[in-house]
């Protein structure tokens, strides 16, 4: 892609992503949420690929569905309230449809489907932003309306996304799809608490992205996007998988980590709701997530000699890791004993 051009959808992006956060009319933040939508569709299918291509119709179609609904719900809050402003939503029927609308943008359950495919042919690059920063506007728009938002239907949601992103996961060999159900199951774990502690879910979402952004440039660097390719990059990279390794197990959540965090403040919330089985529940499923990143690990780096694959094995190279891959992995995986500085436990 032409630099200009690739440099003018990028200043498009940052465009659109700040519209939406720092408005308070609807409007508005349908304009940046738009933006958005049509910067990233270039960087989608520039590799021409016929999988790109369906990828990018599939993202417009979903996303220009998503942004209707949107405008249709703050529409119908306007005309029986008289009201633009974004945390000013009241009326019921205005709620509901604007859950379904930023349901269908981020990709929760039951408007997942759409995801994973798009992500599959995206590039890895292209799939981190679809990721994180196309996740960030809708984010903050369920920030400022969370008081208003129905606790029980989100509640499902977010169960329903944490087993289904779990399930669906376990059967893939593809990274790109198994990262896509890794982001709809943390999603879920986003979307339950967002009632209750609100800061507490864009707490977890700068995580998850750092983390996630973490992975895709790992395995962004190493050119991996099977489980077989991934399986002989321990020859190539030693270091970097080690750190993927660790990586992935923050991501899985695991206590040590930095991943760990979000998860145990959302479940001490939870619990101190009086939503002990709710907290069970999602805790169980994250069991699912777990398992598809141990295979993720385990095929990085503990298939070493004498473990036999048949696959090529790739040169050593001694180019050196990314200066942004090294913080990021090093913020993913060691944050936890900052936690108190990061959000006050009280």
């Amino acid at each position: 892609m032409n630099p200009q051009a690739k440099l003018i959808f990028t200043i498009s992006l940052l465009l659109g992503t700040a519209i939406t956060i720092s408005s308070n009319h609807w409007i508005m933040a349908w304009a940046g949420l738009e933006i958005n939508t049509l910067a990233i569709l270039p960087l989608i299918s520039k590799s021409h690929h016929p999988r790109a291509i369906e990828a990018a119709t599939k993202y417009f179609l979903v996303q220009a569905t998503a942004s209707t609904l949107l405008l249709f719900s703050s529409m119908t809050n306007a005309w029986y309230t008289g009201q633009w402003d974004i945390t000013q939503l009241t009326h019921p029927i205005s709620c509901l449809i604007l859950t379904s609308a930023i349901a269908m943008k981020l990709g929760l359950v039951p408007f997942h489907f759409w995801f994973p495919e798009v992500l599959q042919g995206a590039p890895l690059t292209t799939g981190l932003l679809l990721a994180t920063v196309m996740k960030f506007p809708p984010i903050t728009l369920f920030f400022l309306t969370s008081h208003s938002l129905n606790p029980t239907l989100l509640t499902c949601m977010a169960i329903l996304s944490a087993a289904l992103g779990g399930w669906m996961g376990l059967n893939q060999t593809q990274i790109r799809k198994i990262l896509a159900f890794s982001s709809i199951a943390h999603l879920g774990w986003m979307t339950i608490i967002i009632s209750f502690d609100p800061k507490l879910t864009l707490l977890n979402f700068y995580i998850y992205s750092l983390m996630t952004a973490a992975t895709f440039l790992a395995l962004n660097s190493i050119k991996a996007l099977k489980l077989t390719t991934l399986m002989t990059t321990w020859t190539k990279t030693p270091s970097l998988n080690a750190m993927l390794l660790l990586t992935l197990l923050s991501l899985a959540g695991l206590p040590p980590l930095t991943g760990f965090l979000p998860k145990w403040l959302i479940i001490q919330e939870l619990t101190k709701q009086s939503m002990a089985p709710a907290a069970t529940v999602i805790s169980l499923l994250s069991l699912l997530g777990l398992f598809f990143y141990l295979r993720l690990a385990y095929c990085t780096t503990i298939t070493l000699p004498p473990h036999t694959t048949n696959h090529m094995k790739q040169w050593h190279t001694n180019k050196p890791t990314h200066i942004t891959i090294a913080i990021l992995t090093t913020l993913s995986t060691m944050l936890l004993p900052i936690s108190p500085l990061i959000y006050p436990l009280s």
